[in-house]
């Protein structure tokens, strides 16, 4: 029984719905959804029924875009998608419609090879400290702006009812470390599951260094070290790698957008082999600590 993990699905593209078709059974395994599925609900169900048929056990955490509420909405307005917290429900209801484990279940207990460990979903969001340390909060996407950079999160992704994306940042992070404290006591290694990367040393975007802000944030830095965390598995950048820090393991899974992996599709390389195996996993020897760039899986 093992572990694998993907995230950046991103099924409003059609070769990616077209990709996730490919998805192979793994009767006995489970698998992470490591957020950014897609922004609707249609998104998140063909995603969760296609990896329910496929795996054992799944995992799924949010991304900045499963909590957008896209413009145009035509549907009646007790069927209309709510905004902020009340959108991030609506996706946790689904998920458990589907028999999937969100960051508001308990925390499972994984018994599989690797283990025994605690898989800890949680949902952090950003609070766009990831910038140098001369670039004020205040200042921070004017900066970004500079290089033309401006996510779309600003338009589509509320806070509410937070007065700012940073405060509800703030209220989730002080949630899940008490969830992560009390996990801890429990006396087993962590599989710590996030969207957004935990440390900003992580973070390298080549084309577009600024959108670090929309990242993550560095109160979480020393949540590998604080909570026992044997592997961190994150999303988010759309670049695949495996690195490690104070001899714990991080994975960034993203499958990402078509242009993102036709690299890889042009090697043979196909949704099931872009998977990424959490538990067991590489062991830090076979890498020497050094970061493995996963272009091609």
């Amino acid at each position: 029984m093992r572990l694998y993990a993907i995230g950046d699905l991103h099924l409003s593209f059609k070769p990616n719905r077209a990709a996730l078709e490919a998805l192979e059974p793994h009767p006995d395994d489970g698998l992470i959804l490591c957020g950014d599925v897609g922004e609707k609900r249609e998104h998140l169900a063909l995603a969760f029924e296609t990896a329910k048929s496929c795996f054992e056990h799944v995992f799924w955490v949010p991304g900045n875009h499963e909590l957008y509420t896209m413009p145009g909405d035509e549907r009646a307005a007790e069927e209309r998608e709510g905004r902020g917290e009340d959108k991030y429900m609506e996706c946790v209801e689904i998920a458990r419609s589907h028999g999937v484990h969100t960051p508001e279940d308990p925390w499972v207990r994984w018994e599989g090879e690797g283990g025994p460990a605690i898989i800890a979903l949680t949902f952090t969001l950003y609070d766009y400290s990831f910038r140098p340390p001369h670039i004020s909060r205040e200042n921070a996407l004017a900066w970004a702006k500079e290089e033309g950079i401006e996510a779309t999160d600003e338009a589509l992704l509320h806070p509410d009812p937070f007065p700012s994306k940073d405060a509800w940042c703030h209220s989730l992070i002080a949630k899940f470390e008490r969830r992560l404290e009390a996990a801890q006591a429990e006396g087993l290694p962590l599989i710590i599951v996030n969207h957004w990367p935990l440390r900003q040393d992580l973070v390298e975007i080549r084309q577009v260094p600024r959108f670090s802000l929309w990242c993550g944030s560095t109160l979480t830095e020393d949540w590998h070290r604080r909570f026992n965390a044997k592997v961190v598995v994150t999303g988010h950048l759309h670049v695949r790698r495996t690195d490690w820090r104070d001899g714990v393991r991080f994975e960034e899974c993203s499958f990402g957008y078509p242009r993102q992996w036709s690299d890889a599709k042009g090697v043979g390389v196909d949704v099931n082999g872009l998977l990424r195996e959490v538990l067991p996993g590489p062991k830090r020897e076979e890498t020497g600590g050094r970061t493995v760039w996963r272009r091609y899986g």
